[in-house]
């Protein structure tokens, strides 16, 4: 596969040593459960951009490795929360806090951005190696959708009206992997138990890419894949889309190897995903753009098992 050759300056990314700290406690006043987050950062380099990732469903801070390693190998430091519907917390669709965890999300996101250079003080010597000028949030699956409000994007009620604008100042750019579609055709548990995967994408003003697979098909929504698209074509410019012909929702097993879920294990289509990503970031956060240029000369030149479009 050909993504499997790229990376943002070569091999020698491959080499770059990293450290992870965790756990570590945010202040995150009324919240029923402790925010924790964990930090991966390259050992080495200064004016560090920050990737702030949202995990899916059930997931947690010590998911999704493949992608955090990567973005930390590559550059950036990574804060990952873990958030209330995490597995670990045993909060379930019956669960009356269930209904407004989609909030608590968010305002976890805020937490993070809002305390972030406690937080890199925890992590010795970090807080003067970053750029707090370049910020980004990414996420996948229900994190997408978190991810989304802190862009831009916004929730609409039963009536088709747009909720409160969620939107950081301090974020630049972002990155939406697999992300919930527009909301007119959820299934009927899906109305019932997620009545707020209906985001309003007109909003979303930042910055962003969209990463979509094109065997990814959703219990949740009537649509096929294209419904993971709806982020890139309803949301503002500029945006791009990057599309994996044979990628299903987990796209060949971002939250990590062999992991219950991954129907598609691929760890090829996992490296795409993260150095597209972090490729991407460099550019919006006017950092480098060669990585970039160099995915979108190969996607055109390429035999259509991924493809990146943009406006």
């Amino acid at each position: 596969m050909p993504s499997s050759h790229l990376s943002l300056d070569g091999d020698r990314d491959r080499d770059q040593r990293i450290v992870t700290v965790k756990p570590i406690t945010v202040p995150a006043p009324g919240r029923s459960v402790d925010l924790q987050v964990k930090v991966t950062a390259p050992l080495s380099g200064h004016d560090l951009p920050v990737i702030v990732f949202s995990h899916g469903n059930a997931w947690s801070m010590d998911g999704y490795g493949p992608l955090a390693d990567r973005w930390a190998a590559a550059g950036f430091v990574v804060v990952q929360p873990t958030h209330l519907d995490s597995r670990r917390n045993g909060i379930g669709w019956d669960d009356p806090r269930f209904a407004t965890i989609w909030r608590v999300r968010i305002a976890d996101l805020h937490a993070v951005l809002d305390g972030l250079g406690d937080i890199l003080l925890q992590v010795g010597g970090l807080e003067t190696r970053v750029d707090r000028e370049r910020i980004a949030i990414v996420g996948h699956s229900w994190g997408a959708q978190t991810a989304g409000a802190i862009l831009g994007a916004r929730v609409l009620n039963a009536d088709s009206v747009p909720g409160e604008d969620f939107s950081h100042p301090a974020v630049s750019a972002g990155a939406l992997i697999a992300a919930t579609g527009t909301g007119d055709t959820l299934t009927p548990f899906a109305a019932e138990h997620l009545p707020f995967m209906r985001p309003d994408y007109s909003t979303m003003t930042t910055p962003a890419l969209v990463v979509a697979g094109g065997k990814d098909r959703s219990q949740l929504s009537t649509r096929g894949p294209e419904w993971f698209t709806d982020a890139y074509h309803l949301g503002p410019s500029p945006k791009s889309l990057l599309s994996i012909a044979e990628g299903e929702h987990t796209l060949g097993g971002l939250a990590g190897e062999a992991v219950a879920e991954t129907t598609d294990e691929d760890p090829a289509r996992v490296a795409l995903v993260a150095d597209a990503v972090s490729a991407y970031l460099l550019d919006a956060l006017k950092l480098d753009d060669a990585a970039w240029t160099a995915f979108n000369t190969t996607a055109a030149a390429g035999d259509g098992t991924w493809s990146i479009v943009g406006k």
